[in-house]
C-alpha cells in the first residue's frame, strides 16, 4: 500500500517542477552586463636611475681686455725713451717668455722707423718718462741763450760727457749740449765729431719741443736757432783755441802728443 501512495506524490512533485521550468522559460530574460575587463598595461622596462654627479663648474675663459694703462703710461701717449728720444706707445701687450707672462710697452719711433718693446716693470730702470711740462721746456729754451761753457779737457772726455747728457733724457742737459756745440756762421766750423753730437742733441731737443708745443719739427728747430742767436758770442781767440783743441783731439784722441799739446 505504501508503494502505491508514494508514486502519485512523486508524480505531483515532478509536474510542479516542470510547470516552474515552463514559466521560467516564458519570462523575458534580461542580459546580465558583465564587468568590462580592465586593460592590462604593457610592462615598461624600468630604466636605471642615473647617479647624480657633483656639479662641475665649467671654466669659461673671458675675452682678455685690452690693456690701456700701466705704470702711469697709457696707449697712444708720447713718451721720452732716453736712448732713442721721443716715441709713441702703440699698445700694451702680454707675451709669454720662458713660461712667464710679461707685460710690454710697444713703443714706435716713427722718425727712426723702429719699434721697441719695453717691460712695463722696468720703465723706471731704463729712465722712460713722460713729456716735459711746458715750464720745463721754457727753461730749456732759456738755457740756449746762455754763454757756452766749454771745459779745457781732452775732446774724447768732453765727447763722452756730451753723449751722456744726450742719452740722459734730461731736456735741460740736452739743451746745454746744443748751446755748447753751436757755432754761428761767423765762428769757426765744427769738427766732424762735434757736428755729429750737435745734430743728435738738436734732433732730440727739437722732437720733444715739437710734440709738447704741437708744432712741426722744422718750426721747433727754427725756435731753437732763434734762441741760440741771442746767446753772447765767445771771443775769437777763445773760440779759435777751443776749435783747435777739438780738432786735434778728435783726430787723435789717444795720441800722447795731442795730450801734450792740449796741456800746453
Amino acid at each position: 500500500m505504501l508503494k502505491k501512495t508514494a508514486k502519485p506524490a512523486e508524480k505531483a512533485a515532478a509536474s510542479k517542477a516542470t510547470a516552474a521550468k515552463a514559466a521560467a522559460s516564458k519570462a523575458p530574460t534580461k542580459p546580465v552586463a558583465k564587468p568590462a575587463a580592465k586593460p592590462v598595461a604593457a610592462s615598461k622596462p624600468v630604466a636605471a636611475k642615473p647617479v647624480k654627479a657633483a656639479p662641475v663648474q665649467a671654466r669659461v675663459e673671458e675675452p682678455k681686455k685690452a690693456l690701456t694703462q700701466r705704470q702711469g703710461f697709457k696707449t697712444n701717449e708720447f713718451v721720452v725713451y732716453p736712448a732713442h728720444g721721443v716715441g709713441q706707445i702703440l699698445a700694451i701687450e702680454e707675451q709669454e717668455i720662458a713660461g712667464a707672462k710679461l707685460e710690454l710697452f710697444v713703443i714706435n719711433f716713427m722718425k727712426d722707423k723702429m719699434t721697441l718693446r719695453v717691460p712695463t716693470a722696468k720703465v723706471a730702470n731704463v729712465g722712460m718718462r713722460k713729456l716735459s711740462e711746458p715750464a720745463l721746456v721754457k727753461r730749456a729754451l732759456e738755457t740756449l741763450k746762455g754763454r757756452a761753457r766749454v771745459k779745457r779737457t781732452m775732446w774724447s772726455r768732453r765727447a763722452q760727457e756730451y753723449e751722456a747728457k744726450i742719452n740722459s733724457g734730461d731736456i735741460v742737459a740736452i739743451a746745454e749740449v746744443v748751446r755748447d756745440l753751436y757755432r754761428s756762421e761767423s765762428q769757426p766750423e765744427q769738427s766732424y765729431s762735434e757736428r755729429q753730437l750737435y745734430e743728435a742733441a738738436l734732433d732730440r731737443l727739437a722732437r720733444e719741443i715739437a710734440v709738447v708745443q704741437h708744432v712741426t719739427e722744422t718750426e721747433a728747430v727754427k725756435e731753437i736757432e732763434g734762441q741760440l742767436a741771442k746767446s753772447p758770442r765767445r771771443g775769437a781767440k777763445a773760440e779759435a783755441e777751443t776749435d783747435g783743441e777739438g780738432d786735434a783731439e778728435s783726430d787723435s784722441e789717444d795720441d800722447d802728443s795731442a795730450v801734450a799739446d792740449e796741456a800746453a
